[in-house]
């Protein structure tokens, strides 16, 4: 029995949520302003205004910057455990994060090497 009853919280999570998700698609749009308008119907695509043929360029170079972006933010999670355990580390933590600190420092001459930074041309 008890096993049974290990289970209402998380029942009574599900239903609580699927109540809120259910709630918010059904009255979301009764409750929410009606106003409609050209301007405001019109399709945007990052901030550029839809214009003419829909195949419009994009540059390339949102694309390289968003992942060199993410690329070198997801280094900065991996120092989180180093900083929680220096101390325990010592000296063999710092060789390891100073080995990882130059790899991603080579990655990132690269890049400037290469100039995937450099908006203008």
């Amino acid at each position: 029995m008890s096993d049974v009853q290990d289970y209402i919280p998380i029942v009574l999570q599900s239903l609580v949520v699927l109540a809120f998700v259910v709630g918010t698609l059904v009255f979301a749009p009764k409750l929410g302003p009606k106003l409609s308008s050209a301007k405001k119907d019109a399709n945007w695509e990052c901030g550029i205004e839809a214009d003419g043929n829909a195949r419009f360029p994009i540059s390339v170079r949102y694309f390289v910057i968003a992942i060199l972006f993410v690329l070198f933010d997801v280094e900065v999670i991996f120092f989180y455990p180093y900083a929680v355990n220096f101390q325990a580390l010592q000296l063999e933590g710092l060789m390891a994060v100073l080995i990882f600190v130059g790899f991603f420092l080579t990655g990132f001459i690269y890049v400037l090497k290469k100039g995937a930074l450099e908006w203008e041309k």
